[in-house]
């Protein structure tokens, strides 16, 4: 009987994860079709497939949450192996400036709307850090469907991306202490150890790792397939028990591995990075309530439009060397997209439910709204401006 139960249970999940992928894959068909980010659609099928929408799968499903854990490590791994430890030191040398402006400019409209709704010091950080934070796979995503690799603003973009990446290194392990309410002490220590592990990471990436690299055999692709991934996913799993955030711990383990590795690293988990992404942005719809959303309307597209100006204002001062008004222009659009991270952030303020259910109503919304008028900005300015195409 036990085991005849449990197949059923199986059995509705699999019907019920499978309608999930196929609605993820039509949408992303859609997408497709008229260019533009399927990151906004996941969520809205996240949104209907969750608690008050049309089907009701419920958040909690552990399956369903460890699928969407894969996909943020992931999405973060691939992040990592674009870069190396040059030249994350190199770009944040140029963007210094620009890094500064993103910080203070993006951060303050969240702080300032979280305090008004009264979600105190948690509130503040939590928002500010949403607002903050572009979306990297976004951004990758418009400059490839673009063309747009070789305009002069896109290498600036990247290194903006680059330090906010850096950010969320040590503000992730401050903001789960203030969500689990630990003390200053055990505060100072985790983001000491964040900080710490990041600067030797740094130093590895840069002085290289030969012995780290003899591991990986480019003429086994799937050896160094699982290697890599399994790297990724034990170093993220270790980093949750010490209070390190496990995506950014899967990023530094994507920053190790440069040149061939890399490349066929990127080659053989792009798919599946693709898929398991897909279940995360889906997984963050899960958890908000549609029926809170038209609540929160109003001020989450105010707070949209306040930080797209901010983010402009990025773009505009992305670099001491003066580029054309439709280069900075251009770069402002590629940073108005909140993804990724910022969906990682409200996870992990659903998780501890120190705030009230009506934030993640506001991120969703807010990332819909984002995510999805920055590729409709980056199209209108480039045909604006017309550059040179580069397939």
């Amino acid at each position: 009987m036990i085991i005849a139960a449990s197949a059923g249970s199986v059995s509705a999940l699999f019907v019920e994860f499978g309608v999930l992928l196929l609605g993820l894959g039509l949408l992303a068909r859609f997408a497709h079709r008229f260019a533009i980010s399927p990151v906004p659609l996941y969520l809205l099928v996240g949104l209907a497939f969750g608690d008050g929408g049309l089907v009701g799968i419920p958040a909690s499903d552990d399956f369903v949450q460890i699928v969407a854990e894969l996909g943020v490590v992931l999405l973060l791994l691939l992040l990592g192996l674009e870069y190396s430890g040059q030249e994350l030191l190199k770009s944040a040398r140029k963007t210094a400036y620009a890094g500064v402006v993103d910080v203070v400019a993006n951060a303050t409209p969240g702080v300032i709307l979280a305090l008004l709704f009264g979600w105190g010091l948690v509130g503040a950080v939590a928002l500010g850090g949403i607002t903050y934070i572009s979306s990297s796979g976004i951004v990758s995503q418009l400059v490839r469907d673009l063309h747009w690799r070789r305009n002069p603003e896109t290498p600036r973009v990247v290194s903006v991306l680059i330090i906010e990446d850096l950010v969320m290194a040590p503000y992730l392990p401050v903001l789960t202490l203030l969500l689990t309410g630990a003390g200053l002490v055990s505060g100072l220590i985790t983001v000491g150890v964040a900080l710490l592990v990041v600067t030797v990471t740094l130093i590895i990436s840069v002085k290289g790792s030969p012995k780290f690299h003899r591991l990986l055999n480019v003429s086994d692709p799937v050896g160094l397939l699982l290697l890599v991934f399994g790297a990724a996913i034990a170093a993220a799993g270790v980093a949750g028990q010490f209070g390190f955030s496990p995506a950014v711990a899967a990023f530094l383990v994507g920053l190790l591995l440069t040149g061939e590795v890399a490349e066929i690293a990127r080659r053989r988990l792009d798919p599946l990075r693709d898929l398991l992404a897909a279940v995360f942005f889906a997984y963050f719809g899960l958890t908000a309530d549609p029926r809170e959303m038209p609540a929160v309307l109003l001020p989450a597209l105010l707070l949209a439009v306040v930080t797209t100006g901010t983010k402009f204002l990025t773009g505009w001062k992305i670099s001491k060397v003066a580029l054309k008004t439709d280069a900075r222009l251009r770069a402002g659009a590629l940073l108005t997209a909140r993804g990724e991270f910022s969906v990682v952030i409200a996870g992990l303020v659903a998780t501890s439910a120190v705030l009230p259910s009506n934030f993640n109503a506001l991120v969703a919304t807010y990332v819909i709204i984002t995510a999805a008028a920055a590729p409709f900005l980056a199209r209108a300015i480039g045909n604006r401006s017309r550059p040179a195409k580069v397939p």
